[in-house]
């Protein structure tokens, strides 16, 4: 296995390790999200993002806004391996005196480039961070993650009709589609596929790869960046608690904090994958 694809694999495992031991510690949380990101969230905080922990605030940055904020734990944890904090915060994650709260926040938390929460708004921003770039000459991009119980929102079809009339190149839309929301398949609560055909009717470029693949990742970033004159999506197949034997496409896992139990048995599984990956 090539060494780059082996430390961006290591660093997701780690990252899904930060984000159930930050849900656990608050006893609250959604990990289900964060952890079917995790892949996507070490190949952009470690290979993609043209970003500088020591100058989180550079002009010239690239941008990433996670639309759907209750995935924050894994994006968190990202942060936290990136530089951004320590580690040891993750386990203040909802405590009451931490900057680590339920949603991001991007006044209180180091490299947090829009607060989310509402579901639908952080797409938008992406889009005016996006168009921002355009007008200033700059050449910076954005990435933002939404979920596909989250495309059920209107407000995420204006941004994406927004970016199609402004030619936002710059932008990169990766969709979490793990197929499970909080009350259930999305399929059943309302279906929103197919993505590929509603998106370039849209005027999109659409590229679809599995979500747990690093090279598949990578490899779409690289098509983002190459694609001229168009905004790019990223249809991510993932597994929703990807990692977590008994939370991997369980709907339930979508919003609850294991018990003592639960967090024992993930943390083992968690940390045998690590040995696998040494």
């Amino acid at each position: 296995m090539d060494n780059k694809i082996l430390k961006l694999k290591r660093t997701a495992n780690d990252i899904r390790i930060g984000a159930v031991e930050a849900v656990y510690n608050a006893k609250s949380g959604h990990p289900g999200g964060a952890l079917s990101s995790a892949d996507i969230f070490a190949c952009l905080y470690f290979s993609e993002l043209r970003i500088n922990p020591e100058s989180p605030k550079d002009p010239d940055r690239d941008r990433f806004v996670l639309s759907k904020g209750h995935s924050c734990p894994g994006l968190y944890s990202a942060l936290a391996h990136r530089g951004y904090f320590d580690v040891a915060e993750l386990k203040g994650f909802r405590h009451l005196g931490s900057f680590l709260q339920g949603h991001p926040d991007m006044k209180g938390i180091k490299g947090i480039d829009m607060s989310a929460g509402s579901l639908g708004q952080g797409f938008s921003c992406a889009c005016g961070m996006a168009l921002a770039g355009k007008i200033d000459n700059k050449d910076y991009r954005v990435y933002t993650l939404i979920g596909d119980g989250e495309s059920q929102e209107g407000q995420i079809w204006e941004a994406i009709m927004f970016a199609s009339h402004y030619k936002l190149d710059n932008l990169c839309l990766i969709i979490d589609n793990n197929g499970l929301q909080i009350d259930g398949k999305v399929a059943d609560v309302m279906n929103t596929m197919p993505y590929e055909s509603k998106l370039e009717a849209f005027g999109w470029n659409v590229v679809s790869i599995d979500g747990h693949d690093i090279e598949a990742i990578l490899g779409a970033f690289d098509t983002a960046r190459a694609t001229k004159g168009k905004s790019t999506a990223i249809v991510a197949k993932t597994i929703k608690g990807k990692g977590v034997s008994f939370m991997e496409n369980e709907a339930g896992w979508h919003g609850k904090a294991p018990n003592d139990a639960e967090y024992a048995q993930a943390m083992a599984e968690l940390n045998e994958l690590a040995k696998n990956l040494k």
